[in-house]
């Protein structure tokens, strides 16, 4: 069987390229097992990536169902899994604090358009050649961010005034409120979090983050345990999809949200196509790095229009899916399908979920996050170790977009050191 590489620059739907391979019933079955399988891991987490990124818990279902359905669809990968990403809790957060929750749409809308263009411009190569450094470094400054993130619902804290976005005076407002500890929170989430890793050793096959949020939810329901629930915050989940809204498009709005649009842009760029690299590595396959940029931003438009946040391929979704037995990009639409299903008749149960529960949740995403092992390995090479220290501090202090942008400057300054250095030489 082709591995794809004919035709990686096609802009064609994987999905068309695997029906018209033959697609029987022993596919299809094998497709929805696969599709279930990841929508069981993918609902807790659409949640709790939702709640930290500072939106109700329904945007990031909206954003797995629509989004990930396009993603899949229309998607130059195989076995790629869109919906909301850790990565992107950051800048979700920041766009709805600084112009609320219309503003993220726009932003959201008009990243998409951006994603489209830079893959029809044929640009989804270059997103490749963003230094292993730099991608280590933001990713590392990404998951320590997002744990602090986690500190206030983890611990049941409630701080004196507005919790502060940068890292530094958030954790110094969170130690000012350490008084105000729940322990019972504490507890809650700590367990949550012990268990999903203690399944992950004993049991990998078994939803470890659903069973923590269904037996987390229990426990608090039968105790009556006084802790935060998606029930109290929010209130009761909808059951189905919002219609369509265009959020607010003007020349100076634009203009406005244009630094936070590129933002998004080149996180989704790179966090799509590094998740379908990762799909390659464990399917011996080739994806399309266009079609899939182009891919990306329609369903980001279109789960902006529909009350979603980012969208973006999922490298741990993805490896879900792939290591299920998923054999076309049905798996993945099938996955939102059930997600959808979930929501038209399950909705009214996750106001019993704890908020510390989806805080241990995210405390696993982010220990999973953090390329440890690469980070400690890049340290034995100065150069490398130099761009990696550039990137990762400038993401904890300032953003990360400053972060990537600092990054590859450094490393492009090295490349040029080092090239007048070999050219001297000879």
């Amino acid at each position: 069987m082709p591995d794809g590489s004919r035709t990686a620059g096609l802009y064609r739907p994987k999905l068309i390229t695997a029906l018209s391979e033959g697609y029987g019933p022993d596919k299809f079955r094998r497709d929805l097992m696969a599709g279930l399988t990841v929508a069981i891991i993918a609902l807790p987490l659409s949640m709790a990536l939702a709640v930290a990124s500072g939106v109700s818990p329904e945007r990031g279902l909206y954003t797995s169902i629509i989004g990930g359905f396009l993603v899949s669809a229309l998607g130059g990968s195989r076995f790629q899994v869109g919906g909301p990403a850790g990565a992107f809790i950051l800048l979700v957060s920041a766009t709805v604090q600084r112009y609320g929750l219309d503003g993220l749409f726009a932003t959201v809308l008009m990243s998409g358009v951006l994603l489209v263009l830079v893959g029809a411009s044929r640009l989804g190569g270059l997103i490749r050649h963003i230094p292993h450094a730099v991608t280590v470094g933001f990713t590392c400054g990404i998951a320590i961010t997002i744990f602090a993130s986690q500190v206030h619902d983890l611990g049941g804290l409630t701080p004196a005034g507005p919790e502060p976005g940068p890292l530094i005076p958030k954790m110094a407002a969170l130690g000012g409120a350490l008084s105000t500890l729940n322990p019972m929170a504490l507890v809650l989430g700590a367990a949550v979090a012990a268990l999903i890793f203690g399944l992950r050793t004993w049991r990998p096959f078994w939803p470890g983050m659903l069973i923590g949020v269904i037996l987390a939810s229990l426990a608090a329901w039968a105790l009556h345990l006084p802790v935060e629930t998606i029930g109290s915050r929010f209130g009761a989940l909808p059951q189905g999809l919002p219609s369509l809204h265009w959020p607010q498009m003007t020349l100076a709005r634009l203009a406005q949200l244009f630094s936070s649009a590129l933002s998004f842009t080149l996180l989704g760029g790179v966090e799509s196509l590094l998740s379908a690299k990762v799909a390659d590595s464990m399917t011996a396959r080739k994806h399309r790095s266009n079609m899939e940029l182009v891919a990306q931003g329609i369903a980001n438009i279109a789960s902006a229009l529909f009350g979603g946040i980012a969208v973006t391929g999922t490298i741990a979704r993805t490896a879900a899916n792939i290591r299920a037995g998923a054999c076309s990009p049905l798996s993945g639409m099938m996955h939102s399908v059930f997600l959808l299903l979930f929501m038209l008749v399950a909705a009214p149960l996750t106001v019993f979920v704890p908020l510390p529960a989806l805080a241990g949740v995210l405390l696993v995403v982010c220990w999973n996050m953090a390329e440890k092992e690469e980070f400690a390995r890049l340290l034995h090479d100065r150069p490398a170790a130099l761009v990696l220290f550039t990137t990762f501090g400038l993401t904890l202090v300032e953003d990360l977009t400053t972060g990537i942008v600092a990054g590859c400057a450094v490393a492009a300054l090295l490349a040029l050191f080092r090239r007048r250095i070999a050219e001297e030489g000879s």
